[in-house]
């Protein structure tokens, strides 16, 4: 063999052995699993640039190989596409499958859970804790009289649209898509047995959901639910005010009352059962769906009259008349001085 032919052997072995040596460092350096402590999340805003992206990479503290993601970055020009979401950071993704997941916008959904609160604006910001946007932005597409008639609800009516359950939704949701999933949701649980149910007892969706707000408001025990919504079915059909405490406590609107006063009975307020006959004019709350449940399954009874029991137990004693009412009545009011609740 030649020297000539020697050489060039040693530079072809020598070659060989560095591109396998890149290839190797390379494979690692985009391959490298990462290694967060447990699956965590990372969440991508509209303001974010590729600086605070870096940043809250490496606060994940998941060891993702940053030469390898900077090369990608200015490969791809990520930095010129950066897409708002929820996006996975787990010991099964690599550092490419990650850029991947970020470039591709493989956003992952999250579980919204819409709760039963009492106004529109604790709606809203119960729902901003959740998603990427913000109370301010939510209340004030709540608060748009458009949004109400675009789907058919009043200012009054307007808390009727709104099921609590848990949905799954994305983190980057728009306002406009947050409504039109909270329209199809309602549409989805307003199915025909239900619209069926609210048909047969008199009702209609929302006068349902309004009364199912008093009944909540009234008690947190679902089993009372029903046998409470029979009372005031009772109260309807016979022509008798509601006389609803809580209905009281919205009119008058301050909700750290425990004691409703011959004072507030005189508020003059639609609300005010005690003083305006019929149902309000909508729900007093965001009722639950076992308390809608409750009205569209009321409980057919005799009783006219309720009391919360004397053992504060969240529970009521009924009554069919005003002198066992009234004893009932004693009882609590009795319990309610002990205390020194005023």
């Amino acid at each position: 063999m030649t020297t000539k032919k020697r050489t060039i052997i040693i530079l072809v072995a020598a070659l060989l052995a560095v591109l396998a040596i890149a290839a190797l460092i390379v494979g690692n350096m985009f391959c490298h699993k990462l290694s967060p402590r447990e699956t965590t999340y990372l969440y991508l805003d509209a303001d974010d640039n590729i600086d605070s992206v870096r940043s809250k990479l490496i606060a994940t503290e998941a060891d993702a190989s940053m030469t390898a993601f900077n090369w990608l970055v200015s490969w791809k020009h990520y930095d010129e596409h950066i897409r708002p979401g929820r996006y996975e950071v787990s010991d099964r993704l690599s550092t490419l499958d990650l850029f991947r997941d970020l470039r591709n916008h493989n956003s992952q959904p999250i579980n919204l859970v819409v709760p039963s609160v009492r106004t529109i604006d604790l709606m809203a910001g119960r729902l901003a804790r959740q998603l990427m946007l913000d109370s301010t932005t939510i209340a004030t597409k709540f608060h748009d009289p458009e949004t109400w008639k675009a789907l058919g609800y009043n200012k009054e009516t307007f808390p009727a649209l709104f099921i609590p359950n848990t949905y799954e939704i994305y983190w980057e949701t728009s306002i406009d898509k947050l409504i039109e999933r909270l329209a199809k949701e309602n549409a989805a649980f307003w199915n025909a047995d239900r619209t069926a149910l609210a048909k047969q007892i008199g009702l209609s969706k929302n006068e349902v959901v309004t009364l199912a707000s008093i009944v909540d408001s009234e008690t947190a025990n679902n089993g009372e639910k029903a046998r409470i919504a029979g009372l005031y079915m009772n109260r309807l059909h016979r022509g008798i005010l509601l006389q609803s405490d809580p209905t009281v406590i919205f009119a008058v609107g301050d909700f750290t009352i425990r004691r409703v006063l011959n004072v507030h009975l005189q508020t003059p307020s639609p609300y005010n059962t005690y003083r305006v006959a019929g149902l309000p004019p909508g729900p007093i709350r965001i009722p639950s769906i076992a308390g809608i449940d409750a009205v569209l399954n009321y409980e057919h009874n005799d009783y006219i009259y309720m009391c919360a029991k004397e053992d504060f137990s969240g529970t009521h004693n009924f009554a069919v008349n005003y002198s066992d009412h009234l004893a009932n009545a004693r009882r609590y009011i009795n319990a309610l001085n002990q205390r020194g609740i005023k």
